[in-house]
Parts: C-alpha cells; sequence; structure tokens
C-alpha cells in the first residue's frame, strides 16, 4: 500500500513540473495574451554549447524554475543542434532561424530574451553562474 501512494505521489508531482516549451512563436503568443504572461524565449545549442547545456540543468531543468515557469511565462525554445542523431525536422529548423534573424542576429548562444506577449524585447540574459532562484529574480525584474 505504501509503495503504491509514493507511486502516485511521485507521478503526480512529475506532471505538475513537466514543462511545456513550445517551438512556435504564433502558439507561444497567442498562449501569452490569452493567460496575460510573458515569453521567455530561449536560444541554445543544446548538443554542443557548454554554457547551454549548464544553463539547462542548472536552471530550466530547477524545481524552482519549473514552479515559477508556469506561474509566470510561456516558455519558447529555438534549438540549433548540430549532431545529426539531434537534428530538426526542416520545417523546425526553417521557423528557429527566422526567430534568430529577429531576435539573435548576432548568434549568441545561450541567449535568454524576455518578450511581452506581442513579441517586444523586455530584456536579454544568458548563462550565468548563480542560482536558479537568483536566475528567477532577474528574469522577473525585467516584467515589472
Amino acid at each position: 500500500m505504501n509503495r503504491v501512494v509514493i507511486i502516485i505521489c511521485f507521478l503526480v508531482t512529475s506532471i505538475v513540473s513537466a514543462q511545456d516549451w513550445k517551438t512556435s512563436f504564433d502558439d507561444a503568443k497567442t498562449e501569452a495574451a490569452k493567460d496575460a504572461k510573458n515569453i521567455i524565449l530561449v536560444f541554445s545549442g543544446s548538443d554542443w554549447c557548454a554554457p547551454c547545456i549548464k544553463l539547462d540543468r542548472s536552471i530550466w531543468q530547477s524545481d524552482a524554475f519549473k514552479n515559477a515557469s508556469s506561474e509566470n511565462w510561456i516558455l519558447l525554445k529555438a534549438d540549433f543542434p548540430k549532431k545529426k542523431a539531434n537534428a530538426l525536422s526542416e520545417e523546425q529548423t526553417k521557423i528557429n532561424q527566422e526567430l534568430a534573424e529577429i531576435y539573435n542576429p548576432e548568434g549568441s548562444f545561450p541567449k535568454v530574451v524576455i518578450l511581452n506577449n506581442e513579441g517586444k524585447v523586455l530584456g536579454i540574459m544568458g548563462y550565468e553562474k548563480i542560482t536558479a532562484e537568483e536566475y528567477i529574480v532577474k528574469l522577473k525584474s525585467y516584467t515589472k
């Protein structure tokens, strides 16, 4: 009986803390407008950029960020993997390149762009060696 309760609690926690990273800018803007939230757009090289991988592990995967993001932001990821095994579809690659032309023309990785629900830039960040809680405070500072 105890095992069943533990498993159910684990599953509920996993579902509640799951993140919904969008890959479509239009979908992200629509949801952000509907929910009156801002957008966090992340440019990442998920399989080659060491700071991108650190940012993912230390911030995006943290429980603190998962909880804060569900309440505060719509998440949008523009990934630029290099390994063939991680290749994106041609359509998604084109979508990410179009986002980069607008919000990351210099090709910085990682680049975190905080946008309002209309796509206006509110702030820009990158990887910082700080706690998830400190990173969240900085992200929130762009929306005050």
